[in-house]
């Protein structure tokens, strides 16, 4: 790998790329945060908070909600990052002069 994150031999990306990654990453990570809030309110913070709730229920509520907002957190992370990836492999492949990946393995040829 080159110092731009990139492989060897795919060249240096620009700035207007590098910026796209930017604001992708950015983008998964406060909709990651705020849909694993949203959950755990849903779980622990709201009933908590409306039947006044204490003791060992409170606490189990805590940590399950807990539990399923770091997995909320993750998944969300992990697909809003993956749709990114999906999209940006398909334009660079559409880009004139840069060659496109075989549709098979093995193919090098985009007849073939």
């Amino acid at each position: 790998m080159d110092d731009m994150g990139g492989t060897v031999g795919q060249g240096r990306r620009s700035q207007a790329e590098r910026d796209a990654i930017t604001v992708e990453i950015g983008y998964a990570l406060v909709s990651a945060v705020a849909a694993a809030a949203l959950v755990f309110m849903a779980v622990a913070g709201g009933p908590i908070l409306v039947f006044d709730l204490s003791g060992g229920v409170a606490t189990t509520l805590t940590a399950v909600g807990g539990a399923l907002a770091a997995t909320v957190f993750v998944a969300r992370l992990v697909t809003v990052l993956w749709r990114f990836t999906r999209r940006w492999r398909a334009r660079r492949a559409a880009l004139p002069g840069l060659p496109a990946q075989p549709s098979q393995p093995g193919r090098t040829r985009p007849d073939s």
